[in-house]
């Protein structure tokens, strides 16, 4: 009797942690995006906050990074609105604007080097939320196990 509680118990345990990992995904990609939001207008204003950097491979004027880094931002807001219904579109375009979001905030790290490093970190979390819960590891919309059982 005890060995039929177990793998449900298993289960149980399996669905919180993947719920919390995409909770964890969806509140990080929200916060990235909105502060990628606040860094492209700050970008866009041209505020003093930023560095010039002379001589600097991928040189791109700061208000056209303002603009990349605002609609990163707005994307990734929207993503993670569908993150935090689970949904697999939001899973996929969820690693792709976290990926996104590495390459300009690399691609613009003379400007705001520390701020840059501190999202790449958060974009790298979020990525890792995303693809280590594996989709058999949800409960279907009734709350049933995956492949009707249960």
């Amino acid at each position: 009797m005890t060995a039929t509680h177990a793998p449900r118990a298993a289960h149980t345990t399996k669905y919180a942690w993947a719920a919390g990992l995409m909770t964890f995904a969806g509140v990080m990609l929200t916060l990235v995006g909105i502060l990628d939001i606040f860094r492209g207008i700050m970008a866009i204003a041209e505020d003093d906050v930023f560095l010039t950097t002379r001589n600097y491979v991928f040189q791109f004027d700061l208000t056209g990074w303002g603009w990349i880094h605002l609609a990163l931002g707005a994307v990734a807001v929207v993503i993670s609105i569908g993150l935090f219904q689970a949904a697999t579109w939001a899973r996929v375009l969820g690693v792709a604007i976290a990926g996104l979001v590495v390459i300009a905030n690399f691609l613009s790290l003379p400007y705001y080097p520390v701020w840059s490093v501190i999202m790449i970190a958060m974009s790298g979390f979020i990525i890792w939320a995303l693809c280590v819960a594996r989709k058999e590891d949800f409960r279907d919309d009734y709350g049933d196990l995956p492949g009707g059982g249960g």
